[in-house]
This record gives structure tokens, sequence and C-alpha cells, in this order.
């Protein structure tokens, strides 16, 4: 397989506190994989990092052989990387189909002087009801987002973030929030995108973990301490030990 993300000794502080402490990690394409680790292990600021929101202190973040380490974050979106989840990007004042219309727009590079414009040009409309279809929302495009339950929202962003066509999808905690019947839901969707799409995944659900990736990296206090398949990380000791004292 092709590592479509590489990172080599990422390192940041904050204070006396090693966030990220010497990270190497190697994402392939078309791989879902997923971080896991105790709460203060460090997955936000590694997955800020990886998107461009923080610089890191020392080493190296390559995107398909590319060193981005110094590119902000509205540049790795343009080269394909999009984050989704720790922030809501959704305008709450839209409907469900101009929310998702606006991200086609955005792609195909039209003007965002006039909002108007994603609501008017219909193959904008037509391509965000093809994502919304996708994500099971077809039937939901016209109504008011603000409308829309929390789970539904969730399923909006991964609309919004399969409509930017990007080559790397970073989910930060897509699950937080939901209920048993919508993390199913949320779980089922993105299965169906499995060795269609690179996905970078943190999550606390262990559930939705193991039954979704393909192979998981567990960090505790910055440092990654184990790497592989579902089975692997089951049957680490050193994982059940960082487990130990959040259980």
């Amino acid at each position: 397989m092709t590592a479509i993300l590489d990172v080599k000794g990422l390192n940041k502080s904050f204070g006396g506190i090693k966030a990220t402490d010497n990270v190497n990690l190697s994402v392939q394409q078309n791989e879902l994989h997923a971080i896991i680790g105790p709460n203060g292990a460090g997955k936000t600021t590694l997955i800020s990092q990886l998107s461009g929101m923080q610089r890191p202190d020392s080493g190296h973040v390559l995107f398909k052989g590319r060193d981005i380490t110094t590119t902000p974050a509205h540049r790795r979106a343009r080269l394909g990387i999009t984050r989704s989840f720790q922030i809501t990007s959704l305008v709450m004042g839209m409907s469900v189909i101009d929310n998702v219309a606006l991200a086609v727009q955005a792609r195909q590079g039209h003007s965002f002087r006039f909002l108007r414009n994603a609501r008017k040009i219909e193959s904008l409309r037509e391509a965000a009801l093809g994502y919304l279809r996708q994500v099971g929302l077809g039937d939901r495009a016209d109504r008011p987002t603000v409308n829309l339950s929390h789970g539904e929202h969730r399923l909006m962003e991964i609309a919004i973030a399969l409509a930017s066509e990007a080559e790397l999808m970073l989910l930060d905690e897509p699950m937080a929030g939901l209920g048993p019947e919508e993390s199913a839901q949320l779980v089922a969707f993105l299965k169906t995108l499995k060795g269609k799409r690179t996905i970078l995944l943190i999550e606390h659900d262990m559930d939705a973990v193991f039954a979704l990736a393909d192979r998981i990296s567990v960090l505790v206090y910055g440092h990654v301490i184990a790497t592989g398949e579902p089975q692997e990380i089951r049957g680490n000791d050193d994982v059940r030990h960082a487990y130990l004292g959040e259980e």
C-alpha cells in the first residue's frame, strides 16, 4: 500500500507539557486509521498539527510525499485535506442543501461574493443533493439546518467533507454527543466509505473504532505506544495498562 500521510518525529509542547512527543505515524491510501488514547493523550493537538491549525515545534508532516509542515490550514484544504467535527461549520440559518452546495461551490472555484449563486446554480444543487443522498439525508435537503438533530448535523458535515472531494478526511470525534441509534447510523455509513476514502479517525467510542478501523494507533502522553490491526491492539498489554487508570 502507498502512504498518503507520513508523520515523522512530531513534537509540540505547551510550557513543560509535551502534547505530542516524537510522534511517528503513517496512513495508507484508502485506509481507515483510528487514533485512540486516554483523555489528555494529545489527540486534539495531533490532529490540529495535521490540519495546519497548529505548527509543531519540530518534526515533519508529509502529504503524498510533499512536506506540508509549515503549510497553513487553508492551503492544506486546497491540497486535499479536510477536517470535520472539531468545530461545526454548518450555517444554521440556511437550508441543508444550501450548506452542502456551498462546499461544492468552493471546490469548483465559483465566486463567494453572492451566496445566492449556490442557491441558483442548478448544477451545484444537483451535486449537493447527490452527497446528501449518500449520507441518507436526501429527504431533508430543503429543511432548515437548525431543525435537524445532532446526529443529522454530523451526517451533514460528512456530506460537506465528501463534497470537498478531499483525499484525506480527518474526523475528530464524530460520535461525540450521539445516542446509540445515531452512532449506529454513522458507523454504518462510514463502513460504506472503507476502501474508497482515506480517513484518519479520532474517537472515544471503542465499539465504533473496532468496528471501523483497518489499523489503530494508540497515543498516551503524546507518544504513540502501539500501532496495529484491531486484534493486535486488543491483545496488547501496554494498551490495556494505558487504559487502566481511565477504566
